[in-house]
């Protein structure tokens, strides 16, 4: 499984202290909005300034993969009704589309216990370390699904405070191992909008 590249984004993998369900927020994408948002994809609450010509006051967008940069938690799916009418589900918000009543879905808990694909090679020496996202807008239409994946080479020490996440395991798969071409690990994450920065487990 590790040895191939086959990103899936940011996937919940469990929550420490039971269910952890996604938050639905009413009016969550601005009508209009301009990029694909992608499940799994990591997401942030946004602002007017962020994309010229819609308001994004209060709703999500894509996170962006820089140091110091919060993510809220990662994109689980979306319905809104479109100009005729009809009520549509998808897994992913298709750029520019018109709609009224969009219900945005996404995890955002500080607890939550993702899985991610690395974009290479990764040593269980690796947990307790903070890495940004890669790839983070990259991904499928057609399945709707994100290929954002743990950058290797953005690794920073345990403590420092410029990640985005957080290894705290690997995924117990068959044929998932450290060291492999492509790990699937277990995150969480540490520089988050509303609950700051976490970056330290010492």
């Amino acid at each position: 499984m590790s040895a191939t590249s086959a990103p899936f984004g940011l996937r919940p993998a469990y929550f420490p202290t039971g269910l952890e369900r996604a938050q639905a927020l009413a009016n969550g994408i601005a009508s209009g909005f301009a990029s694909n948002i992608l499940k799994g994809q990591p997401i942030v609450y946004g602002q007017a300034s962020n994309q010229t010509g819609v308001s994004t006051n209060g709703t999500i967008l894509p996170a962006v993969a820089t140091s110091n940069t919060t993510v809220t938690g990662a994109f689980a799916g979306v319905e809104w009704t479109d100009t005729t009418g009809r009520r549509r589900v998808s897994n992913y918000w298709p750029a520019s589309t018109t709609g009224t009543q969009i219900v945005a879905y996404f995890y955002n808990d500080l607890n939550i216990v993702y899985e991610i694909q690395t974009d290479a090679t990764i040593a269980q020496t690796s947990i307790g370390d903070t890495y940004l996202f890669s790839n983070i807008t990259a991904g499928s239409t057609t399945t709707g699904l994100s290929a954002a994946t743990l950058g290797v080479s953005t690794a920073t020490a345990n403590g420092a405070t410029t990640g985005q996440m957080r290894v705290v395991d690997i995924a117990p798969y068959a044929d998932n191992n450290w060291g492999d071409a492509y790990v699937i690990v277990r995150v969480q994450l540490v520089n988050t909008q509303f609950y700051g920065n976490y970056a330290s487990i010492v």
